[in-house]
């Protein structure tokens, strides 16, 4: 499978190593608009300086390609995911799907209306720490989940643009942890609350610490709480979790998994061993949907629910309201 890569800054460099990696997927041709980018990607990965192309109609034109992979800015999303699905190339790109609602809904229905293959790359969902409380969860001995607490809190120092967003932690990082509610769960939020604010002593421009409430279809209630300008004891980047079941207690902390039944003893869960993890899980499902037609998780149509969970915190955030969800 031959694929073209768009935008090689950033989480570029990952995906770039995660396809060279792969013994099924191979570059067909990269797409990147800044020259400074692209000749230091060209020299880093011993790129072919012929196959970068300055837009993906100029690479489409060139090369046969059996998939896209998207790793461009939010806001060139729609461009690209457009100018791929009229080609009738299926496409793989990076989180959030796009940066406003009305994007994310055009790229749903372009891939609906097309027939093409638009995948979202949710690596989160992919570790092996997360596919263990799923299968933990999914065995049932913990019996139903009643609620759920998650604690996140990092202090990263990026620079660039997150820096200068207006809610860095709920739309950059917070979607993950969003979109694992929902996976873990298997369900979507019917009600969201929420409050945001910037510490004294933040970096960031814009509110970068939040408090979240959000109700489940379920009936799960589930508390967020999370910082990216914590000043120390920060949490792994899957967050700190606690599952309140009918039968015990199952939590993540620092990435180790443990059960507690009720009135017993903890216990810590070995972890899952994957074949594949985060980006390269991704890649080779994306693979085997456009090779074999197999069933991708999260096609656009299901991660439209992810990404309007965050713009639905981020309404709460901003007119102080109780939310629901529009396609919860």
């Amino acid at each position: 499978m031959n694929v073209i890569q768009c935008g090689l800054g950033g989480m570029g460099k990952q995906w770039l190593k995660t396809v060279n990696e792969s013994s099924n997927v191979h570059f067909a041709a990269y797409v990147e608009i800044d020259p400074a980018t692209a000749t230091a990607r060209i020299a880093e990965f011993n790129l072919d300086p012929a196959l970068v192309y300055p837009s993906l109609e100029a690479a489409l034109a060139a090369v046969p390609a059996d998939g896209v992979i998207d790793v461009t800015p939010p806001g060139a999303h729609k461009s690209i995911g457009f100018t791929a699905m009229d080609a009738g190339v299926p496409v793989l790109a990076e989180k959030p799907l796009a940066p406003t609602r009305a994007d994310a809904q055009a790229l749903v229905d372009k891939s609906t209306s097309t027939g093409v293959l638009y995948m979202v790359a949710q690596n989160y969902r992919y570790s092996p720490v997360m596919q263990t409380v799923k299968q933990v969860l999914a065995a049932g001995a913990m019996g139903a989940v009643g609620a759920v607490n998650v604690r996140f809190f990092k202090g990263p120092h990026f620079g660039g643009f997150r820096e200068i967003m207006a809610y860095p932690l709920i739309v950059d990082m917070a979607i993950h942890h969003f979109d694992l509610m929902r996976f873990l769960l298997d369900s979507n939020p019917i009600e969201i609350y929420g409050k945001s604010w910037n510490p004294a002593w933040s970096w960031f421009q814009g509110d970068a610490s939040a408090a979240v409430s959000a109700d489940f279809a379920n009936g799960v209630a589930v508390q967020y709480a999370g910082s990216w300008c914590a000043q120390g004891q920060e949490t792994a980047w899957n967050g700190d979790w606690r599952f309140d079941c009918a039968e015990g207690v199952v939590t993540v902390v620092d990435d180790r998994v443990y059960t507690q039944h009720t009135a017993a003893t903890t216990h810590e869960v070995p972890l899952v061993t994957m074949e594949r993890q985060a980006q390269a899980y991704l890649l080779h499902e994306f693979y085997e949907a456009v090779t074999q037609g197999k069933p991708a998780a999260t096609i656009c149509q299901d991660n439209l629910y992810t990404v309007n969970f965050v713009f639905d915190v981020v309404h709460s955030f901003e007119s102080g309201a109780v939310i629901r969800p529009r396609n919860g």
